[in-house]
């Protein structure tokens, strides 16, 4: 498979730790929390329905993954226990989140920051 559309080889939930290990057909594998995967969800609700739209998600520290869902050959549906069930992570979506991880994550923080928010050290 050409690495402009990756898709994974092996799935791995990681319940306790909230760990969810992505390998792709690439041979990368990504090691991707479920409050980095919360607060990038692909839905609507966090992504609104255009370019600024945008909202930012708090106090997702200590989310968990409850269960994950096949849709079709092209994705997965995750459903986090704050009852966030709608964001679909296609194939593209897990690679560019692991990819781009150390982008991402960096930018997620300081927006947090520069709105006020304090994040809470997670409990697990």
């Amino acid at each position: 498979m050409s690495k402009s559309h990756p898709i994974p080889t092996e799935i791995n939930l990681h319940k306790q730790s909230g760990v969810l290990d992505v390998s792709f057909d690439t041979g990368e594998t990504f090691s991707l929390s479920a409050e980095y995967l919360r607060t990038h969800s692909p839905s609507a609700e966090v992504q609104g329905h255009g370019p600024g739209q945008e909202v930012l998600q708090v106090g997702k520290e200590n989310v968990l993954i409850e269960t994950i869902q096949p849709v079709g050959n092209y994705a997965i549906l995750i459903h986090f226990n704050d009852g966030h069930n709608t964001g679909i992570f296609a194939w593209d979506t897990l690679y560019r989140l692991g990819s781009e991880f150390d982008t991402l994550w960096p930018a997620y923080l300081a927006r947090l920051e520069a709105a006020g928010h304090k994040r809470k050290k997670p409990t697990a």
